[in-house]
């Protein structure tokens, strides 16, 4: 794991070694362990190690091809790269090193734009071509590794993380208020713009090729999530087969030259990945965050994860970890968590950037259940399993609703007058609606809201996963992502994950008060046919038990043990934020929440976050 860049002037190349060094310098956080650069006329490309798979000096990066021809700066893990290796040696191929890099360079090299397509893991590369003075840039399917670029008029910019880029001389910041407009309604971004106006998300499951001389990019997907080619199969052959390949992909993330350890929550997916591993590694360390629930109430008190979790240990004979988080954690590590996560994702992220730098210091790879929720059904009350649309016009109508996160419309734009002149045109129901667009309707509605699901939230826990985990030098893995589960889970029946009689009423998770009875009524029907797979690992009460997320007590921590902390960030006319928003609908929003009226936690930590922002990033 690691952290890439490239640059290419346009111009004057007098400043190109300072911009590189300056770049590579900034994700020296994604890679302590040795940093280079390679200068070649106008290109710099460079590289921040996290030695992981062969560490010894063979496999640092930037790496060169034998007849110096290719330079790869790459970022992930290969799974299957020894299959790969041995392909490639009957092919003719000799390699210097045990790593995957090379295994990476010889296939993009032997196979061009197809070897990307036989990649199983997560990865972004930068290769730079000097004999035709091309770059070919690549991304894994899912977004799992983040990259980032800025295609100016003065040169084309390429890296890990926004911050790389800001660091090139004369960079000029400005706000995108589309992109700003976007997160304030789905607390997420769905298109590939980030704050920052002219640096835009490397989409996943693309490659691209970027020609110097006519300084042109062409991008082509190859690869997307596709429902329609669903199996034919009895559930218990599907149940065996999800069995097996399961096993297989936390068996094949084990692979690493460092300790490999696991978060495990009380759910099913950890749980059920942490009891495989343990099978494999002797006192397998496992890691919870808990949080201080002193001044906490309400469905709250059921987001504690560390008494189940600590039963889990003591199941699978792992050595358990426990990161107790209270307010204070939350508040002091405000501005780290948004130098280092940049573009605001989704949902209140303080406990993964707290929890990965409490697991770094023990450890530098850690497996997770990212993406079991999103292929399998996990959120029964986001879907449409029963529905009775006269339209696509009229699902879209009712979906959206469910995705407006933090506020309504109306109200928004309300709160965005000052730069109402900036943002009339931006129509979120339209982005919104895009996505769908390339899926409704095939095989039924509910596959067409996991695809959604899949290319958004998905792809926003992923980046928080990855960057607030790479600030502290750990290496995340998530077996859920494995290709071949993936392509099964794809191809499996929705009634197999989705039980589509139980009725699934809308859940308003910022409805005031004691949420309890309502949130517990409907949250344990999806996931079915992932269950009964993880109870043969897990007992079978962890396995069918409720679905319970994974979230802090902020709502009553912005109340009472950080009033004072919302106050003085939020409570004050000259809060930057206030460039961009009306200050006396905030003032309402805010005082709903501290009253009891309405729960607004997810609004107040997207306010925290945007002032973070501003501050920190000098806007």
């Amino acid at each position: 794991m690691c952290g890439i860049s490239c640059l290419v002037n346009f111009r004057d190349n007098s400043d190109l070694q300072l911009n590189i060094k300056n770049m590579m310098r900034s994700l020296n956080h994604r890679g302590p362990d040795y940093s280079n650069y390679y200068l070649y006329k106008n290109v710099g490309i460079a590289h921040n190690r996290l030695s992981i798979i062969d560490l010894t000096d063979k496999a640092r990066q930037p790496f060169k091809s034998k007849d110096g021809r290719y330079y790869l700066s790459y970022n992930g893990e290969i799974y299957n790269f020894i299959e790969l290796k041995k392909i490639l040696v009957d092919c003719g191929y000799s390699f210097s090193s045990t790593s995957d890099t090379e295994v990476v360079l010889y296939s993009l090299i032997h196979w061009g734009d197809l070897a990307i397509e036989k990649f199983n893991g997560m990865f972004a590369f930068i290769l730079f071509d000097k004999l035709l003075g091309e770059i070919i840039i690549g991304r894994d399917r899912y977004g799992i590794k983040p990259l980032y670029y800025c295609n100016d008029s003065r040169y084309f910019a390429l890296a890990s993380e926004q911050k790389a880029i800001l660091q090139i001389n004369n960079y000029y910041k400005d706000l995108d208020y589309t992109a700003l407009y976007e997160y304030f309604t789905f607390q997420n971004i769905l298109t590939n713009k980030t704050l920052e106006k002219k640096i835009k998300i490397f989409p996943p499951g693309n490659i691209a090729r970027f020609k110097i001389s006519s300084k042109t990019l062409e991008t082509k997907q190859y690869w997307d999530y596709n429902f329609k080619n669903l199996k034919s199969i009895k559930y218990n052959d599907a149940v065996a087969e999800l069995e097996h390949l399961f096993i297989k992909a936390v068996k094949s993330q084990l692979v690493s030259d460092v300790e490999v350890s696991s978060y495990l929550s009380s759910g099913v997916d950890t749980s059920a990945i942490s009891a495989i591993a343990s099978k494999n590694i002797n006192k397998l360390k496992t890691f919870t965050c808990g949080f201080d629930m002193t001044s906490s109430s309400g469905i709250e008190i059921f987001f504690d994860e560390t008494s189940k979790a600590k039963e889990i240990s003591k199941n699978i004979n792992s050595n358990h970890n426990e990161l107790i988080i209270n307010s204070k954690d939350m508040e002091n590590c405000l501005n780290s968590l948004v130098f280092h996560l940049e573009e605001p994702r989704v949902g209140q992220s303080y406990p993964n950037y707290l929890i990965a730098k409490y697991v770094s210091n023990h450890t530098k790879v850690v497996l997770s259940g990212t993406g079991g929720d999103e292929l399998f059904a996990g959120y029964p009350w986001r879907y449409e399993i029963n529905p009775n649309f006269n339209s696509f016009d009229e699902f879209i109508d009712n979906h959206y609703f469910k995705w407006q996160r933090l506020v309504n419309n109306s109200t928004l734009q309300k709160i965005f007058l000052p730069i109402n002149s900036e943002v009339k045109n931006v129509w979120t129901k339209d982005i919104f609606t895009n996505i769908f667009n390339k899926t409704f309707g095939y095989n039924n509605i509910t596959n067409s809201c996991l695809y959604f699901e899949l290319k958004t939230f998905l792809s926003g826990l992923l980046i928080v996963e990855d960057k607030l985990s790479m600030a502290h030098g750990l290496e995340v893995r998530v077996p859920f992502l494995d290709n071949n589960l993936v392509n099964f889970a794809l191809s499996c029946p929705i009634e197999y994950k989705l039980n589509s009689e139980t009725e699934n009423k809308d859940f308003d998770e910022n409805t005031a008060g004691n949420k309890k009875d309502l949130y517990f009524k409907k949250t344990n029907n999806g996931k079915l046919i992932l269950r009964e797979v993880l109870s043969k690992f897990v007992s079978k009460d962890i396995a069918m038990q409720n679905k319970k997320g994974f979230s802090g007590p902020d709502s009553s921590w912005f109340k009472h043990d950080s009033y004072e902390f919302i106050n003085d960030k939020l409570m004050n006319k000259k809060a930057k934020i206030y460039d961009y928003m009306d200050h006396k609908i905030i003032f309402n929003l805010i005082n709903e929440h501290i009253s009891g009226k309405n729960n607004r936690r997810l609004l107040l930590w997207s306010l925290l976050y945007f002032e973070t922002y501003l501050d920190v990033f000098k806007i």
